[in-house]
């Protein structure tokens, strides 16, 4: 079977080119199933009741999150309602939303985890523990995790941590698409981090007067997504679904 998990959308022109983009892409490589990290997809980041639904409307089977999960006011009632929209499953017990779910497409039941780092971001609880605790749990061997972070020793460092454990360990937050996609232990694709979709000529997104502005002069300023053409950065894991092995991770950029 074949997983895409498309990086970072940001803003509206990243859902808009991802609904043009996507369904040429299942296609032409076969696609079974389809991961998205939309917690900037919403104008200005985070996720909004319109972002989430326009994403599984056209073709997302999960949607996974990070740091920006609670930007907006509705985000309690959203993750509440939606069971395909993650959140990090570190945050405290009781929060809003899940951060694991698992779904049956027929011939395979595929898991998917959405974590997030400590590193540099907020002291949610401890990534790697809430793994092992989640493990215990899950009862397919198709096991997707998106690991929110900044820090790339961290994602490097759970990506050995889980090897052999899960079928992939996908990096997100960053938004620069790296070229370090391997199979770890002959069974975990791993990347640290997928990239995003939105804005090419950007710097992550936003526009590059502004945050060149905010860099040089450290004033205030209020950012705003770049007008420049998009792309889409994303990966494809192929895998045997029968345990949860992965074969191949191919990284695709998508102008």
């Amino acid at each position: 079977m074949k997983l895409l998990f498309i990086g970072d959308v940001v803003g509206s022109s990243g859902v808009e080119f991802v609904k043009n983009k996507l369904w040429r892409i299942k296609k032409d490589h076969n696609i079974d199933f389809t991961v998205i990290n939309g917690e900037n997809s919403a104008q200005g980041n985070g996720v909004t009741y319109d972002s989430c639904r326009e994403l599984l409307r056209i073709g997302a089977d999960v949607i996974t999150t990070g740091n920006h999960c609670f930007q907006r006011k509705e985000s309690i009632d959203l993750f509440e309602s939606e069971p395909l929209l993650l959140r990090p499953a570190n945050y405290p017990e009781g929060v809003a939303g899940s951060g694991v779910t698992v779904v049956d497409i027929g011939p395979a039941r595929i898991a998917v985890i959405n974590l997030m780092g400590t590193v540099y971001l907020d002291s949610l609880d401890n990534p790697f523990t809430v793994m092992d605790r989640l493990l215990e749990e899950i009862d397919t061997p198709n096991i997707f995790v998106d690991f929110h972070a900044e820090a790339t020793a961290e994602k490097k460092a759970m990506g050995y941590y889980l090897a052999g454990r899960v079928t992939a360990v996908l990096g997100t937050h960053t938004h620069v698409q790296t070229a370090d996609e391997a199979i770890i232990k002959e069974k975990t694709a791993y990347i640290t981090d997928v990239g995003m979709t939105g804005p090419e000529d950007s710097v992550l997104g936003v526009d590059i007067d502004l945050a060149v502005s905010k860099l040089r002069t450290h004033c205030p300023v209020t950012f705003k997504e770049s007008s420049n053409p998009c792309f889409l950065n994303a990966v494809i894991v192929t895998f045997d679904e029968k345990n949860g092995r992965a074969a191949k991770i191919e990284r695709l950029i998508v102008r």
